[in-house]
């Protein structure tokens, strides 16, 4: 389109994830995207804040800071707990940046005999083709080549449904990382069917769980969730991973911000719960002074005078 252009920006979230910074007639509009955390351990930082006319910013984790655990020390002993009962790991993972990050330190975990050699199954058709793009360009994330081999070897790469459905026919131990990261879909709705009803198991939720979702019931305790048309109950250990995100909270949210060389003339605060939304609104308000909002939904704003 004739005067407008657009340049994208690594936002440090997953593989591929970009900034958006749009230049309309001479006036700068610059979509945050999902933005990672400026130490994840597998991806470069997000770029600065470009200086931008208006911002629209992602708020999932806007009313939060991330507790300061090491992945493996969270990861190890759940591992090893329920190996020792000789239970099932049932990771709910999202296929691209979730799924490569835990078996990178699931990897890391066996190399230094922390945890048991147990199996690991990677069932998830995306995950699969996403792992071997990490391990194709090693110039976009943090892993090096070595880390990559190691990764890509710690798991068994489930292509086929039938030997998913195989795989409900297993005992333990071992771990089924599988999307969808929620449990909204996919396979890993039939690892929750076969394997939540056993109290030896786990079922390890590793990400954000949006409001809703059978993720989040799992979460919040549910001793049943309802998949396939019936109730399937849940007597596994429900266990939350709190070191893995790859999403911003709300101090790095703020500290992103502060790179820009001069405040945007408005931001608008989106892609997150309402009161996420709504507290880093008014931490931006608070804290740096800027112009800032909260959308409603249907709201109709003219971006530019």
């Amino acid at each position: 389109m004739p005067g407008v252009s657009a340049r994208f920006l690594g936002a440090g979230h997953i593989l591929g994830a970009a900034q958006i910074s749009l230049d309309i007639h001479g006036r700068t509009l610059h979509f945050s995207g999902d933005l990672g955390r400026p130490n994840d351990p597998l991806m470069h930082p997000p770029k600065p804040l470009v200086q931008a006319d208006v911002l629209i910013c992602e708020s999932t984790y806007g009313d939060r800071v991330h507790p300061v655990i090491d992945t493996q020390a969270e990861l190890a002993p759940i591992i090893c707990r329920v190996a020792e009962r000789g239970g099932v790991i049932v990771i709910p993972a999202f296929a691209v940046g979730r799924a490569q990050i835990l078996m990178l330190q699931i990897a890391r975990l066996r190399a230094q005999a922390l945890i048991p050699k147990i199996p690991v199954y990677l069932n998830s058709p995306m995950a699969i083709d996403a792992t071997e793009i990490y391990r194709q360009h090693h110039a976009e994330h943090n892993i090096s080549e070595v880390d990559c081999r190691l990764m890509h070897g710690i798991a068994t790469m489930v292509h086929s449904a039938e030997d998913s459905i195989k795989l409900n026919m297993r005992s333990g131990p071992m771990i089924i990382i599988s999307a969808s990261g929620m449990a909204t879909g996919g396979r890993v709705l039939h690892h929750i069917e076969a394997f939540g009803p056993d109290s030896r198991n786990a079922i390890v939720l590793a990400g954000y769980q949006a409001g809703g979702t059978r993720g989040a019931l799992l979460a919040a305790g549910a001793k049943s969730v309802r998949m396939f048309g019936r109730e399937v109950p849940i007597n596994a250990e429900i266990l939350t991973l709190q070191s893995f995100s790859s999403h911003a909270d709300s101090n790095e949210l703020i500290a992103w911000m502060r790179m820009a060389q001069k405040p945007p003339g408005m931001t608008y605060i989106t892609h997150g719960e309402p009161d996420a939304a709504d507290i880093l609104r008014g931490r931006i308000k608070r804290e740096l002074g800027w112009l800032c909002r909260v959308p409603e939904q249907l709201d109709q704003v003219q971006l530019f005078a």
